[in-house]
């Protein structure tokens, strides 16, 4: 059974979430907190959380980067419910870290399918992963260039793997601020909305790290 974490102040709308996606074989955990919500995640495992922005205390903005900054929280799916529906809103959490946005007021069928399509794209991402895992195939594959500057090829690299902005930064002796600038840069570049999609797109393309990188 898929488990989805739903994070809202609205007690109401939580309970009416919860039935119907129970009611399409989903195993759900509230939290009505962004800090309870990180304090689930630290010892529960979920396949997708679904978060408002607007709350009290922590928002879900805050939420998302201080779950995207461990390292459970690198790989799970994060679909925003909120009522911001301005484009700066929308690409302000994209670049945070989330995969969808959904804004209110929302069909139930609609939040399923996200839902669900998210799910998928885990699992087909996990199956890349794997396949990466396995012994180099004999014959050499080439792969198209990436139409990026040294720079941005080290912190292409470097975001693959899963580092934070601070870690990155830590690593290639950059400012967070840089390293911002170089990943909204390669998002540009390659035609992406957020860094979920460019580890995607790498191990899609066949993309794997230079030999040596840590």
């Amino acid at each position: 059974m898929k488990t989805i974490l739903l994070v809202d102040d609205d007690s109401i709308l939580l309970v009416a979430l919860s039935r119907r996606l129970q009611a399409q074989n989903y195993q759900v955990f509230q939290s009505q907190t962004a800090q309870a919500a990180l304090d689930l995640l630290a010892t529960q495992t979920v396949d997708v959380v679904v978060s408002d922005i607007m709350m009290p205390g922590m928002d879900g903005l805050e939420f998302c980067k201080q779950l995207r900054a461990t390292p459970v929280g690198q790989a799970v799916p994060f679909i925003f419910l909120s009522s911001l529906g301005e484009v700066n809103d929308r690409v302000k959490g994209h670049l945070i870290g989330a995969d969808d946005y959904l804004p209110k007021p929302f069909h139930i069928k609609e939040l399923i399918a996200k839902v669900q399509g998210a799910i998928d794209r885990s699992a087909r991402m996990r199956g890349v992963f794997t396949q990466s895992a396995l012994p180099p195939r004999e014959a050499p594959v080439v792969l198209n260039p990436l139409p990026l500057t040294p720079a941005e090829t080290k912190v292409f690299w470097e975001v693959v793997q899963g580092f934070t902005n601070k870690q990155i930064g830590d690593h290639l002796c950059l400012s967070p601020r840089t390293v911002q600038t170089h990943l909204s840069n390669m998002l540009t570049k390659l035609k992406l909305d957020n860094r979920s999609q460019l580890v995607r797109f790498a191990f899609e393309q066949g993309h794997r790290p230079p030999s040596g990188a840590e």
